[in-house]
């Protein structure tokens, strides 16, 4: 038995093509109310049957993703409901998803959080990428990308010298440290 996992299909910045690929869309060979993903909270019948047509829908990333970058917070959207959806939506801004990262990378002009922008940085800067390059990706002007590139730089050379005081402190014992012990007893 052979599985294929298909490569995740990000949205690009406007783009709503992947509506039409959408299970929820009607059509004459398909169908369907869009009332159904639109139930009341306590029509659980209607909701498992909105949930069974998004986990056969090819684009219900998409449409997740369209739906926690544009707000909406009605009915199912990507196979979750409402409630569901909400804590997405007030994390929204801490998502970092490598996939969105190496799209963005590979020149995908798509949707990204602060994290993934962080993220992108820190790539673009471990793997040379220009600054140039790394401007025309975050569509930043390059004074803005060398600077985050000046502060990537900083913050790894911080990491890595609180690492070898760490690992010097060690090496030593931690003769240095203070321990509980070393206070004595109160009178």
């Amino acid at each position: 038995m052979t599985t294929t996992i298909r490569p995740v299909r990000h949205r690009t910045l406007g783009d709503q093509t992947w509506q039409d690929q959408a299970v929820c869309t009607p059509s004459e060979y398909n169908p369907v109310d869009p009332e159904v993903f639109f139930p009341g909270p306590e029509d659980t019948a209607a909701i498992t049957t909105a949930k069974a047509l998004c986990a056969q829908c090819p684009v219900a990333r998409a449409c997740l993703d369209a739906a926690l970058e544009t707000g909406d917070s009605h009915g199912i959207r990507g196979g979750l409901t409402e409630e569901e959806r909400e804590p997405l939506h007030t994390r929204l801004s801490e998502r970092l998803d490598y996939s969105r990262v190496n799209a963005v990378l590979a020149g995908r002009d798509i949707h990204i959080t602060r994290a993934e922008r962080r993220a992108v940085v820190l790539a673009g800067y471990r793997q040379a990428v220009s600054v140039e390059r790394l401007a025309w990706l975050l569509k930043i002007s390059p004074e803005h990308a060398l600077k985050l590139y000046r502060e990537t730089r900083r913050a790894i050379r911080h990491r890595q010298i609180a690492e070898q005081a760490t690992r010097t402190a060690a090496e030593q014992g931690g003769t240095d440290q203070l321990h509980r012990d070393d206070f004595g007893t109160a009178a």
